[in-house]
């Protein structure tokens, strides 16, 4: 397979190269900081932000299906998340 684009620098406004299904937990970090989330069926997403003190929750509310929520994030929280088919990309 030939990848020209392979000698390039990934970066945060490059294609997503990876993703990983999140199950929101109130206790457990992400294992991988991702660069966005995907959202495959909408609703609320609360997230602890990367840059945030550890336990500020953030709620992202009224997400539409499919959506790429731009956030870098070391925690979703199941509390206040009820969207689903959530991805971490990066």
């Amino acid at each position: 397979m030939i990848d020209f684009f392979k000698k390039f620098a990934k970066s945060l406004s490059g294609p997503i190269t990876n993703a990983e299904p999140v199950t929101p937990s109130d206790v457990t970090d992400l294992p991988v900081i991702p660069r966005a989330l995907y959202v495959g069926t909408g609703g609320d997403v609360t997230v602890e932000l990367l840059d945030s003190p550890s336990g500020t929750a953030r709620t992202f509310r009224n997400i539409p299906d499919a959506s790429l929520l731009p956030v870098r994030v070391r925690k979703i929280l199941a509390t206040g998340t009820n969207a689903a088919d959530i991805l971490a990309v990066w």
